[in-house]
């Protein structure tokens, strides 16, 4: 699991992101992010290398970084990539994944619980990332957590932008379900769990 500092800078700001903090087309400079990263200039710079790379953050000579626009096709396009690859990416991960990291789904399954008993949505999509990279490190094809990394980012602010908490509470559900099936090692049901989920976040 990556705990460098600018993976922890990135994680502050890519939340800042999702959670709509950092609104879609606002004009930011690298003092603000750094500010409120609360990270070094170093890590804040390669933070917003991997944001850049993500199609989050745009790099505007003489002008400075932008906050990347919700364009309206944009949903559409990410889950028509989630759905394709994401079930594959479960089955895998529940085939191959660490005793340790199992142990991290349960904490992360937890945690999304306590948020829908609590209705917080910015410590739900917390978690929600925490998932994911757990995802990426249980899964062994590089190659589908590659595409699958920017695309679930996108996902998760698109779904905040609209979000609310009757909708988290099934999306809680539904991953929690998810995560279950790749704990216990069943490649079949954590490939359909996940395509329900999937489905369901798919819904406008």
């Amino acid at each position: 699991m990556q705990t460098s500092q600018s993976h922890l800078a990135y994680l502050a700001l890519e939340h800042l992101i999702v959670t709509l903090v950092l609104k879609p087309g606002a004009l930011v400079t690298e003092k603000q992010l750094i500010d409120m990263a609360g990270h070094g200039r170093t890590p804040v710079r390669e933070a917003i290398q991997k944001l850049a790379w993500q199609g989050l953050v745009l790099v505007k000579p003489r002008v400075g970084l932008q906050v990347a626009e919700i364009a309206p096709g944009d949903h559409g396009n990410v889950m028509q990539v989630r759905r394709e690859l994401e079930p594959i990416a479960a089955s895998l991960a529940a085939e191959h994944a660490t005793d340790e990291q199992r142990v991290r789904l349960g904490d992360c399954a937890r945690a999304m619980e306590d948020c829908a008993v609590t209705g917080n949505l910015a410590g739900f999509f917390a978690a929600d990332k925490t998932f994911d990279e757990i995802l990426e490190d249980a899964c062994p094809n590089g190659f589908i957590m590659a595409a699958l990394g920017p695309v679930q980012t996108h996902a998760r602010r698109l779904w905040y932008s609209t979000a609310n908490p009757e909708r988290m509470d099934r999306a809680i559900a539904l991953h929690v379900a998810v995560i279950r099936a790749i704990r216990q090692g069943r490649p079949e049901e954590a490939h359909a769990a996940m395509a329900t989920l999937i489905d369901y976040l798919a819904r406008p």
